[in-house]
Formats: structure tokens, C-alpha cells, sequence
């Protein structure tokens, strides 16, 4: 029995490192479906779907939901399809996996009308690190507390984009409660300097790919460097059970030679950078498949 191949449905506008995977999973087989709005057809999720193309206005019954949902659903004009004539097997309980490579906008919306489990780390994770793999005070609490600084510091939230990160000469910076849930959860450290940044693309416990991204806060590409790596292992050794089987994880060496978590990312949200595609390509996979196929382990970091 031929299965049909799994699909990597891409949000409507992609970034150079989306089109890289785009590439990357075309080749190895994989059915493409590039949304031109954030609109799911019915049947997409199941074994039957043929891949033809989103009918204009469709959305699934009992589908994202909420204000979010129903926003987005205005604006639905379809998607547009590619296959490749090669199946790459079949993944999940019903033989037909879907998977999701976007920002936390569109995936929120789209990810529970597929079942797709997103994957991510505990908001308070990079606070709860050791100071020994941070080398900087970081503590998770409310943009409400934070409101009370009295000095700069670099203010981030923890899984998503809706707090920019920046560092913030003071509370009074951050974006007012007119703007935000006072209830927020962000992410306040001390500031610090990176010399350079790598990025950790972590599959099963270990460092699956990884690439140079930034040089002196500027972008700068570049293969993993050995310490990089190195450093990596020692953040798994000591933190790898807190965290889901694929996440992405940054980190740094600042101008002393300290190296340190600057902080996780979702694997299906973060660009691949230098890193090898298809091993970050893997890493996206697993962070964004079936629910049905999660594991036990990986089932308390569903977004």
C-alpha cells in the first residue's frame, strides 16, 4: 500500500530560511501547501486530502476559534500546492502527518484545526537555568512587576514576538497596559554582550544541527564552532530533560570567553540560519507534527 506523503504547510509570506526548507523538504518528498492567507481547508489533516488547492473562504468546522481565529478568517483566500511524486512514508495513526513551519501568529491559528502539537519550552525555562549556563540574573514574572524597574534591563517574552526584545532603560519603556495583558509573562535579565551567537537545532537529547548567526550583534553566517557545540552538550546534560525532544536553543560567548544561554526558541518557528537544512528540517518535523504522535515526555510542552 502506497502512503501518502507527509506535508509542510508554510505560512503566506516565507523568509529566506523558510525557503530553504521549503527546498529541503520538496526534495526529500514531502508535499508543500504555502497558505495565501490564514485560512485550512477541510480534509487537509486527513488521509483522503489530494493536495488540490484551498477553496476560497473554506475553513474547517470547530476550527482555531476565538477573536484570533475569526480575524484571520475575514481575510482566508486559500493556499497553493506542490507535491512531489515520492512519499516519504507513512507517520502517524492515521497514515497522513502534517506539519507546520511558521511564526507563533499564524500557527496558533492553524495548528489546532490540523492537530498539530506545537512544541516549545516552559516560559520560565531560562530563568530557571543555573547562573553557571546564563552568567546573568533572569527571572520570569509579569510585565505588571516589570513596569517597576529602575534600571535598564533586557526585557523579552518567553515564546513569542509580542514583547519586542530589547533592552529597556527602564519599566516606563515597556508597551502600556493599554497594549498589553497586564498579566504578561516576560522574561527580565541583566544585560549582556555577545561577541558572537550560535544557534542549536537539539533532537533527541543531543545537538542535531548548528550554525554561526551573529558576529558583534550584527548578522554574520557562519559554520558551528567546536566550543559552541561543546557548550551545548553541557546545557542538555544539565537541562535536557526541561526541555521538549526539538527545540532550538541560541547561545553565546561574550568578550571574557564566558559562554551562555541567551535563550530557546520553537524549532518550528526559528530559521535555520547556516545550520544543515535537512537536519534543522528534521528538528521542525518533530517540534510540529500529529498530537496523535507525541510522546509521553513531550506531551507537557505543547504550546
Amino acid at each position: 500500500m502506497t502512503c501518502p506523503p507527509r506535508t509542510l504547510v508554510l505560512p503566506p509570506r516565507l523568509t529566506a530560511s523558510a525557503r530553504t526548507l521549503r527546498a529541503t523538504a520538496l526534495r526529500r518528498g514531502l508535499r508543500i501547501v504555502e497558505a495565501t492567507a490564514s485560512a485550512v481547508p477541510e480534509g487537509l489533516g486527513s488521509p483522503g486530502w489530494a493536495g488540490a488547492g484551498w477553496p476560497e473562504g473554506t475553513w474547517p468546522a470547530g476550527g482555531a476559534g476565538g477573536t484570533r481565529g475569526a480575524r484571520d478568517r475575514r481575510g482566508a483566500r486559500g493556499a497553493r500546492s506542490t507535491e512531489n511524486a515520492e512519499s516519504t512514508g507513512c507517520t502517524g495513526s492515521d497514515g497522513h502527518a502534517v506539519h507546520l513551519h511558521a511564526g507563533p501568529s499564524f500557527a496558533d491559528v492553524v495548528a489546532p484545526a490540523l492537530g498539530i502539537a506545537l512544541l516549545e519550552a516552559p516560559a520560565d525555562w531560562l530563568a530557571r537555568l543555573p547562573r553557571a549556563l546564563t552568567q546573568r540574573d533572569i527571572r520570569a514574572t509579569t510585565i505588571s512587576e516589570a513596569y517597576r524597574l529602575r534600571r535598564p534591563a533586557f526585557v523579552k517574552s518567553p515564546n513569542d514576538k509580542s514583547i519586542p526584545a530589547l533592552v529597556y532603560a527602564d519599566g516606563s519603556r515597556l508597551p502600556g497596559p493599554d497594549a498589553v495583558d497586564p498579566a504578561t509573562v516576560v522574561l527580565v535579565s541583566d544585560v549582556m554582550t555577545f561577541a558572537v551567537e550560535y544557534r542549536l537545532h537539539l533532537l533527541d537529547g543531543a545537538v542535531h544541527a548548528a550554525g554561526q548567526y551573529a558576529e558583534a550583534g550584527r548578522l554574520r553566517l557562519g559554520p558551528p564552532d567546536g566550543d559552541a557545540l561543546a557548550f551545548g552538550q553541557d546545557v542538555l546534560a544539565a537541562a535536557g530533560e526541561t526541555l521538549p525532544s526539538a527545540i532550538v536553543v541560541d547561545v553565546g560567548r561574550d568578550d571574557e570567553g564566558r559562554w551562555a544561554v541567551i535563550e530557546a526558541n520553537a524549532a518550528w518557528a526559528s530559521g535555520c540560519y547556516s545550520a544543515d537544512p535537512d537536519r534543522a528540517l528534521e528538528t521542525v518535523l518533530r517540534a510540529a507534527g500529529p498530537a496523535t504522535a507525541l510522546s509521553p515526555h513531550d506531551r507537557a510542552f505543547v504550546r
